[in-house]
């Protein structure tokens, strides 16, 4: 039976994933290293600042401005004034505190991104005090740290965890973690999210899938 549902945020709570590659792609392609938005979801989408640094620098072979993220942040908070829930997650949410089922955030985002994003759409309230960054653990997605991290401060064991994921990061993360893992199709291809459990196109799957995990 599942004892915790561990969601990612961008992209599975809040529909921010397109802004947030749109700007990374023009950031990266002014500081000289020219990104398509398709190729920043290709090779970014689902980990941390820290790791997107080190992969883009050592294709540039030299060092990213130093205010990179500073201004990538300052971009995408400005967005984040018209961000919406992702459709449907509102309902998921609503049934899993109908069903009883315990769910909390592991976000490759830090705590600053997730805290206005969540407000931003009215979701702090419900994840307040249940919500784990990659600023918490010394190794971010695809490491599993993160999601055993949830697992561990929740008091659930990794086997009765169901992780919502829409990277190939992120599903690996999950699986490494020992923990089932519902990839959501909606910006990702699905062959992309083949390691999972299952894939979803739709957040109404969802519940159904939950239960019979």
């Amino acid at each position: 039976m599942t004892e915790l549902v561990i969601f990612d945020n961008d992209g599975v709570l809040v529909d921010s994933e397109r802004l947030a590659n749109t700007i990374l792609a023009e950031l990266l392609t002014e500081a000289g290293l020219p990104y398509t938005f398709e190729e920043t979801v290709r090779d970014f989408m689902g980990g941390s600042m820290v790791s997107m640094r080190q992969k883009a620098e050592a294709q540039l072979g030299s060092p990213l401005p130093a205010d990179l993220e500073d201004r990538y942040h300052q971009r995408l908070f400005d967005g984040f004034a018209h961000l919406q829930p992702v459709p449907g997650v509102r309902e998921v949410l609503d049934q899993l505190d109908a069903d009883g089922i315990t769910y909390c955030l592991a976000s490759s985002g830090t705590h600053r991104r997730i805290h206005t994003a969540l407000t931003a759409v009215g979701f702090w309230e419900r994840f307040e005090g249940r919500i784990f960054s990659s600023e918490d653990v010394r190794h971010g997605k695809p490491a599993p740290d993160l999601f055993l991290h949830a697992a561990t401060m929740m008091g659930v064991k990794p086997t009765d965890c169901v992780v919502v994921e829409d990277s190939p990061l992120g599903v690996a993360a999950a699986n490494s973690a020992g923990m089932k893992v519902f990839g959501f199709a909606a910006m990702t291809a699905p062959e992309k999210l083949s390691a999972a459990t299952a894939t979803f196109h739709e957040m109404t799957a969802l519940p159904k899938l939950i239960r019979t995990a």
